[in-house]
């Protein structure tokens, strides 16, 4: 991902902000706010003839030095692409790129409307660990979150 892919990326992001069921974000950050947010080295996206249809990214879950091998996955698609097994293709390359930095637990926090995003996870070897209740508003409204995570067998063992 580079910084010219920024605005089909927010794009992307926007469609899955539309759908109600994909983040707590009801706006577009700012490039800047998203860049900072996300780790440099491990984002990407799915292209097709210079087209974005599709982009995957980890952040950081803490800043102690405890947590270095613990981040989160984020994977949008557009909605022209949806259904299609891209998401599929992008989760299963970043975790390939993360352990090989030596990442060794990826999770997600998924709305438990979100049947097709918690079908991909589990699809790439997440499991639920958790669920949790009222965890945060969403105009005004509470919602819970599922908590899926995927140990490596390769990385941090």
């Amino acid at each position: 991902m580079l910084a010219s892919d920024s605005e089909a990326v927010l794009e992307i992001y926007k469609q899955g902000i539309d759908t109600g069921n994909a983040t707590f974000q009801t706006e577009i950050p700012e490039w800047k706010d998203w860049d900072k947010s996300h780790l440099e080295d491990l984002r990407y996206v799915a292209t097709n003839e210079d087209i974005v249809f599709g982009w995957v990214a980890l952040s950081s879950v803490s800043s102690r030095p405890v947590y270095a091998g613990i981040v989160e996955v984020s994977v949008y698609i557009a909605d022209d692409f949806r259904g299609k097994g891209l998401g599929y293709n992008l989760l299963e390359y970043i975790i390939l790129e993360s352990e090989s930095k030596g990442y060794w637990t990826l999770q997600a926090g998924v709305f438990p409307e979100n049947i097709s995003s918690l079908e991909l996870h589990k699809k790439c070897g997440f499991r639920v660990i958790g669920y949790r209740e009222r965890v945060g508003k969403m105009n005004g409204v509470w919602r819970n979150t599922v908590l899926l995570e995927r140990r490596s067998t390769i990385a941090g063992i």
